[in-house]
């Protein structure tokens, strides 16, 4: 069983990592170029981390079956395929 510093440390990655992803975002330029898709990677980087960190931790993926965790994992790569889908019909 994970302690209560254990919890409190991912706590504080996690908030770094969504800290940092918006600060990415104020550098978003407005203009689809090479620097957006730059910053959109890693906007998108920082994202799977923060779901891997919620996913493995918070809700105990750990210690599942890795059947379950690759379950888990189609859902998450099928919901990154649709972001994607979705950025490009926006140009």
């Amino acid at each position: 069983m994970a302690t209560t510093r254990l919890y409190a440390a991912i706590y504080v990655v996690l908030f770094v990592l969504a800290t940092v992803q918006v600060v990415m975002e104020d550098f978003l330029p407005s203009d689809i170029g090479q620097t957006y898709w730059l910053v959109f990677g890693g906007i998108m980087v920082l994202s799977f981390a923060k779901a891997a960190g919620v996913a493995g931790y918070y809700m105990h993926l750990r210690d599942e079956p890795r059947s379950v965790t690759y379950v888990i994992l189609v859902g998450l790569f099928g919901a990154l395929a649709l972001t994607i889908a979705a950025a490009y019909s926006i140009l």
